[in-house]
């Protein structure tokens, strides 16, 4: 009987080569046990800062310190098997200096076992994508809405409304694809500033609210189920995880107080 042939990850060289051909199906995950159903269906694992919110009640993605995310990327990586799986630098852990994003970047990839990062920012950040890049991280960009700076966007707002300002979101994409990010998100974008961008650069896309002509495309996981009473314009709920958890919730309460639960079939004899 021969030995089962073992599962190779996908290498973010790999996605890189996806560009204008089979979409990209990314999705983020923050436990083991989602990373283990979300593997065998997406190609990227995000371990998002998005977990603040998601997972720890935040009002923002800005509190979310580097220990947690390295917390989470282990557990995402426990669980999965074949994903790029890639972990976000939190903010104030890579916008000091090239070399501080360094020293972040090879403690996530280190300490969990990740196969590439993702830091927020175009332009302003090539240096520090190149810097990393240069010495052996793949790195993952990130342009358009991007949440850790909410505070100077004034909030979440979609990015790309006045066309005026669709040359400063090209160079962005432009300097992160010359700085060598082997893939883009591009998020909160509008529709044809998206498929613009996508057409213009060398590195997949990745739309999130932003266009179905990007290379591929991500949500976060628990949006998607249903967790989310009120989830993002973008979003398209493929599950009711909602209502099905509180109604699994409210018969469990219910059969406690009334003695029903446990039965005859849930204790020992």
């Amino acid at each position: 009987m021969s030995a089962q042939k073992p599962v190779r990850r996908i290498t973010a060289p790999q996605i890189a080569a996806r560009k204008g051909g089979e979409p990209i199906v990314a999705l983020t995950s923050y436990h083991a046990h989602t990373a283990q159903i979300v593997d065998r269906h997406a190609d990227v694992i995000l371990v998002g800062d998005s977990l603040g919110m998601v997972m720890h009640g935040m009002d923002s993605t800005v509190p979310v310190p580097l220990d947690l995310m390295i917390m989470h990327g282990r557990a995402v990586m426990r669980g999965s098997r074949r994903a790029l799986v890639v972990v976000d630098l939190p903010f104030g852990a890579y916008e000091e200096s090239p070399q501080a994003a360094f020293r972040s970047a090879v403690r996530v990839m280190k300490e969990t076992g990740c196969g590439a990062v993702k830091l927020e920012g175009g332009a302003r950040m090539a240096d520090t994508i190149r810097f990393l890049v240069e010495r052996g991280i793949p790195v993952m960009a990130h342009i358009g809405l991007t949440p850790q700076s909410s505070n100077t966007l004034g909030g979440f707002k979609t990015q790309g409304r006045d066309q005026d300002s669709w040359p400063r979101h090209e160079a962005d994409a432009q300097a992160v694809a010359e700085a060598g990010a082997f893939a883009v998100v591009l998020e909160g974008m509008v529709e044809p500033l998206a498929a613009r961008i996508t057409a213009q650069i060398p590195i997949p896309t990745i739309g999130i609210g932003a266009s179905a002509a990007c290379d591929g495309q991500i949500l976060v996981l628990e949006d998607m189920l249903g967790l989310n009473p009120t989830p993002p314009k973008f979003v398209k709920v493929y599950g009711a995880l909602g209502p099905a958890i509180e109604e699994a919730v409210r018969a469990y309460a219910d059969e406690v107080k009334s003695r029903a639960f446990p039965a005859e079939d849930h204790v020992y004899r």
